[in-house]
């Protein structure tokens, strides 16, 4: 790779495998819709942060058309959390804006594209296909994923582009804003609130940002066209087990109370989050253990919430 496009740079994801790029002396067209973001290294003459919204796909070919990208990386996603999660206008629209902008790769003669997906792809087949099952809506976002990878994979091998898909399981660390589970667990652990979950018993997996960015990279590099590759820590286990293991760092004397919640997913095998095919074919090994990845993330938010008091 010499020269990177990355949508949603300013994201969570995004702004950690820009900054990888960066250091890495890879020339970056960052795209994203926000102002003057604080976590990317702005003052990196590798650089080139550009404020665009990514479905108006005129501007930006016109923002690329002549900058010789050879890659580009994909995380915008609009309803990623929240309630847009749910929406099925928003997930489709998501979904037709990556077969969108995989087009535009064609356009501007940039050959490989590599998208970030979602390990509730592999939920959301389950859950939907599953004979008498009823799946809720907590799985449009997932279907959203999915849909965009039915279009893209056809579509990129008619175009001749090379499409390397990503599940990711769930990122977290230093630098995440959402309300997600280890977010919001890590949060109420600080201010002493009740710690009520399901029954933990579905498998599960947490691979911290700095991995995630350097598996992207990776599969940038090495990935295989056609492929997909699961980002985790390789270590998936019961949720149960690392809810204690976060909740047992974070507050000593707080007790995890389980199965107050009711859990109305799909639990997957643990051979779902295997991570052999990534670290056969572009050499991934995550570097961080769940433990010290929760430390971090723990001493960033509690100063975050101080800050903030």
């Amino acid at each position: 790779m010499n020269k990177v496009a990355v949508t949603g740079a300013a994201g969570f994801v995004g702004s950690a495998l820009v900054n990888k790029l960066l250091k890495s002396n890879i020339e970056v067209y960052a795209l994203d819709i926000i102002d003057n973001p604080s976590n990317l290294l702005i003052d990196n003459e590798f650089l080139h942060y550009i404020k665009v919204d990514i479905f108006n796909i005129d501007s930006v070919y016109a923002i690329l058309k002549d900058k010789c990208i050879d890659t580009m990386y994909h995380f915008a996603w609009v309803g990623s959390s929240g309630q847009l999660r749910i929406d099925i206008d928003c997930q489709v629209k998501n979904a037709i804006s990556t077969v969108s902008l995989l087009k535009l790769c064609k356009s501007i003669g940039c050959s490989r594209f590599v998208c970030a997906g979602s390990i509730m792809e592999y939920e959301t087949i389950s859950a939907i296909y599953a004979q008498g099952n009823q799946p809720q809506m907590s799985y449009i976002y997932g279907a959203g994923k999915t849909l965009a990878h039915l279009l893209c994979k056809p579509t990129a091998n008619e175009l001749g582009i090379d499409l390397i898909w990503a599940y990711i399981t769930n990122a977290f660390g230093v630098g995440e804003l959402s309300p997600r589970l280890v977010n919001s667990t890590i949060r109420k652990c600080i201010h002493k609130q009740e710690l009520l979950f399901t029954s933990g018993e579905q498998n599960y997996d947490f691979v911290y940002i700095d991995d995630v960015a350097d598996a992207f990279y990776l599969i940038g590099v090495k990935g295989i066209p056609n492929k997909g590759y699961i980002i985790g820590s390789g270590k998936a286990a019961p949720l149960r087990n690392f809810i204690k293991t976060l909740v047992y760092i974070c507050d000593k004397n707080a007790k995890p109370i389980f199965g107050t919640i009711p859990f109305t997913g799909e639990n997957m095998t643990l051979d779902t989050f295997s991570i052999n095919e990534i670290t056969k074919d572009c050499g991934f090994v995550p570097k961080y253990s769940f433990e010290e990845g929760i430390r971090l993330t723990y001493e960033w938010l509690r100063q975050e919430e101080e800050e903030h008091q």
